[in-house]
């Protein structure tokens, strides 16, 4: 390597070591300031940093109580806590980590619902981004990243605890959730029929009328059934699924505009 990128290498490594110690410095320090408090103080101090959404101060106070306290009463409720402050801090994984923790340690729990809550949302906040939502992309040609961690999530709040506060809102996100999947396997069926490859594009239309019974995304799955079953001559199956179309949307055609005309593509 020449001189001046292993000089520059070895100022990067400086910089990084710099900025570690710094941190487990500051880190120490704010152990240290916390060491003189009781559970009670900080438990205290802890709902007070929430109250006033200082959430930095929040985590560094319920760390430093199951830290120090671990088996008090207080840091139980510190572990639930936690997992609130990590997510309105932004730090997505640590808030999924705490609850996927509080929920193995503590399955009893009278307020478990809202840990599985908490970890449901997170999963669903994962996507879209907000820049995606500023740019308008569209979400059905996407994976829904975490979507079914989140739809898990979501169901346990509704099965298990179903006189929950959050059971009403879980319910919403879930069905939200299992639509997107139908969306983004509708896109997928959509992509093979662009490629003429209408045995798979029949497997997964038909794949999302079983799977997302009731789904919006169930009308596009039977045209495109439709229109697969006559490109592979299947004149019976086509009949047949497009009764079924009509029994279930009377008012609407069996014709759809086909995939592949779209008006940013130049070509084709």
């Amino acid at each position: 390597m020449p001189a001046p990128f292993a000089g520059l290498r070895g100022l990067l490594i400086l910089s990084l070591c710099a900025v570690m110690l710094a941190t487990g410095c500051q880190g120490n320090r704010g152990q240290q300031r916390l060491a003189k408090y009781s559970p009670d103080a900080l438990a205290k101090r802890g709902e007070s940093a929430l109250r006033a959404q200082d959430y930095g101060e929040a985590v560094q106070i319920y760390e430093a109580m199951t830290a120090r306290y671990p088996f008090a009463p207080q840091s139980r409720q510190a572990r639930l806590n936690i997992i609130y402050a990590y997510y309105r801090l932004g730090e997505k994984e640590s808030a999924k980590d705490a609850a996927e923790t509080f929920v193995r340690e503590n399955p009893a729990h009278p307020r478990v619902d809202y840990a599985w809550y908490l970890k449901g949302l997170i999963d669903f906040e994962n996507t879209p981004s907000s820049m995606e939502r500023w740019l308008g992309v569209d979400q059905s040609k996407r994976p829904p990243i975490s979507a079914q961690d989140s739809i898990n999530s979501f169901r346990t709040v509704v099965e298990r605890y179903p006189k929950s506060i959050y059971a009403a809102d879980a319910r919403q996100r879930m069905v939200y959730m299992r639509n997107r999947l139908a969306d983004y396997d509708v896109e997928i069926a959509h992509f093979y029929e662009e490629r003429g490859a209408w045995v798979a594009a029949a497997q997964r239309a038909r794949e999302t009328i079983e799977q997302y019974d009731g789904a919006p995304a169930v009308k596009e799955a039977l045209r495109v059934l439709v229109r697969c079953y006559n490109e592979l001559d299947y004149p019976e199956l086509a009949a047949n699924t497009e009764t079924v179309f009509h029994e279930n949307f009377p008012e609407d055609s069996v014709e759809s505009k086909k995939p592949g005309s779209r008006w940013w593509k130049f070509w084709g």
